[in-house]
């Protein structure tokens, strides 16, 4: 009797507990430097309303657009920090957290983003292991186009850019080293001082996706528009763990869910958004005053010259910026597509080039 009232006691203690935490409410604050009126938020903002209904009103995302809570290394210390619960980060942030991310951003690796996206979905489960393990769960992955060069002097070829003082990211040394070893004049900046340094001809070229050139109005200081694809700029939503766990359990999965088809959604857009950011570009913005891209193309011996001395530096880019292990698996996996889709990467490039006509 005494066994069976015990049991009942705990039992009855464990529904309570189970109870308190269905109901218990949930703010998840999420930062991004994306716009609130931009496709990442509305996506991100549907996703958050999905959370709501899927926990019953228990759970509310709360966006921090705009870099409102600042650039991506402070919203990676603002995670570790536990002031904000959330992220949409590219991999410039998200190799703050792990530097496994860096092996999808490997420069001149990819062509197609159907070479990306092959080997990222069979790539991805370690790095969510890696990124797991410092804490975060990775609700969705996704790209913010094609990393290409804008400047203010055409670029024609490699020896051009060399010529330029160019934009990177603050605060990654090993970075700025490979750089600067290779015969570049680099200029490390807070993304927030691209426009002013380039107002004050501190820096005269911009490694950066099409979509944030045009949404920013970057090219009104920026004329000109290298076509190489230089590397997908990688991104992904992420979540701290220890507050993801609160959520029960069948709801975590619902919502784990709803995120991965925001990310689906987001990817098709922004993809379809960066080919006519360099549309609206090179043609001007209707009632706007004149302010046009010029896209210089590289002739073949160019883009094999730059391939080739790009190539020239994974050595030292392998075990320094990229995990030799996941650096190989990229490039294995990168040969393997290719090997099966030969034609894959020259439909897409014809496919780039006829929408820009």
């Amino acid at each position: 009797m005494k066994r069976n009232t015990l049991l009942g006691v705990i039992l009855c203690g464990l529904t309570v507990t189970g109870s308190a935490q269905k109901a218990e409410k949930i703010e998840i604050f999420m930062a991004t430097l994306a716009p609130q009126d931009s496709t990442w938020y509305k996506v991100m903002e549907r996703m958050g309303e999905d959370w709501k209904n899927i926990s019953k009103g228990n759970v509310h995302l709360n966006i921090r657009a705009g870099g409102v809570v600042g650039d991506e290394p402070e919203c990676v210390r603002r995670l570790g920090s536990r002031s904000i619960q959330a992220a949409g980060l590219t991999g410039v942030g998200l190799a703050d957290i792990d530097q496994g991310v860096a092996c999808l951003q490997i420069p001149m690796m990819f062509d197609s983003y159907a070479e990306l996206d092959y080997v990222r979905d069979r790539i991805a489960p370690k790095l969510e292991k890696r990124i797991e393990q410092k804490g975060y769960l990775v609700l969705n992955w996704g790209d913010a186009g094609w990393v290409q060069f804008f400047s203010t002097k055409p670029v024609n070829q490699l020896a051009d850019l060399r010529k330029l003082k160019l934009f990177t990211w603050a605060g990654d040394p090993l970075e700025q080293e490979l750089w600067e070893s290779n015969g570049f004049h680099v200029v490390p900046l807070p993304g927030t001082e691209i426009i002013n340094q380039l107002r004050t001809n501190g820096i005269e070229a911009v490694p950066m996706p099409a979509l944030y050139v045009e949404t920013s109005n970057l090219y009104d200081f920026t004329k000109y528009m290298c076509d190489v694809k230089w590397a997908p700029l990688v991104g992904a939503t992420i979540v701290a763990r220890n507050v993801w766990e609160k959520i029960p359990a069948d709801q975590r999965e619902q919502m784990l869910g709803a995120a991965r088809r925001a990310g689906d959604a987001l990817k098709k857009d922004i993809r379809d958004q960066g080919e006519r950011a360099i549309v609206t570009m090179t043609n001007g913005k209707p009632g706007q005053r004149a302010s046009r891209l010029t896209v210089t193309h590289l002739n073949d011996a160019a883009r094999a010259e730059w391939r080739k001395q790009t190539e020239a530096i994974y050595p030292k880019m392998k075990g320094k910026m990229v995990p030799p292990d996941l650096f190989d698996e990229v490039q294995r996996l990168r040969d393997e597509f290719r090997a099966q889709h030969r034609d894959v990467a020259v439909k897409e490039n014809d496919a780039s080039q006829g929408k820009r006509k």
